[in-house]
């Protein structure tokens, strides 16, 4: 995948979209988790992050949401080079509904968007409209579903589908493979390079090993990470690695396979 140039061509950013951190730093009680963090990601960028629970994984996530203080910059730029606020999707990590709750997909996604009382018969226009939210994610038939019957997977699918409500400038996923099986990781990768694709977004998702990341195959694969083969994805990934709070990174501009 090459970043895709809104317009103008150049080095570095000229042309992209681009979210900047600069010497990123968090402390909490006194205790630091993260020091001179500093990297870009470019619109059309899928970003993994790689760590061992307890790495600080979420904690550079909570900073990139504005959620804790920190030191260092944080900016984001247009494509034609103005700086503004970003609009950022976020999926959390693993949330859990009980099984037994009666709230449906519907009933979750119309609290979250509107303030139509739910206790009410629902009208035709909102439905349409999260519909439309859901098809973004191939997730039409999801929509009378109970939340606490959804597998993880499916569940996966709803909250993706929330966090592109309204469509943002970067898509943030904290763990979104964890609970997921073999096969919903692999819908899950290709859906978001579909995503990514279609509305030229920045995904940053997280992992806590390579063995998660094992869908993606690399030429020249960093020592250490061992990946399986299959066919060329149209994409490319920036792996970092973070190892005590310090994310390294180890490989860049990769090739990408799915499962033969």
């Amino acid at each position: 995948m090459s970043v895709h140039k809104h317009g103008t061509t150049g080095p570095g950013c000229a042309g992209t979209c681009c979210l900047k951190a600069t010497d990123l730093g968090v402390s909490f009680g006194g205790e630091e988790v993260l020091r001179d963090v500093s990297f870009h990601l470019h619109c059309g960028e899928i970003v993994a992050l790689i760590g061992p629970n307890g790495a600080g994984k979420s904690s550079l996530f909570r900073t990139i949401l504005g959620q804790v203080p920190h030191t260092g910059t944080i900016e984001f730029q247009r494509a034609g080079g103005d700086k503004t606020r970003p609009l950022i999707g976020y999926v959390p990590q693993s949330p859990s509904f009980d099984r037994g709750d009666p709230v449906s997909v519907f009933d979750f996604f119309s609290a979250a968007i509107s303030r139509y009382p739910v206790f009410l018969p629902s009208p035709r226009s909102l439905r349409a409209r999260v519909g439309a939210c859901l098809a973004r994610v191939h997730g039409e038939s999801l929509l009378d579903r109970r939340m606490g019957a959804l597998s993880g997977g499916e569940l996966q699918r709803v909250l993706l589908a929330l966090a592109l409500e309204p469509l943002p400038h970067i898509l943030v996923l904290d763990e979104p493979l964890s609970g997921v099986d073999i096969d919903g990781e692999k819908q899950l990768l290709d859906m978001l390079d579909e995503i990514r694709t279609r509305y030229d977004l920045s995904i940053l998702l997280s992992t806590h090993g390579a063995a998660t990341c094992a869908m993606l195959n690399a030429i020249d694969p960093p020592e250490g990470f061992f990946w399986r083969g299959g066919v060329p994805y149209n994409c490319s990934y920036a792996i970092v690695d973070v190892i005590d709070g310090e994310p390294e990174l180890v490989a860049e501009n990769l090739i990408c396979y799915a499962p033969a």
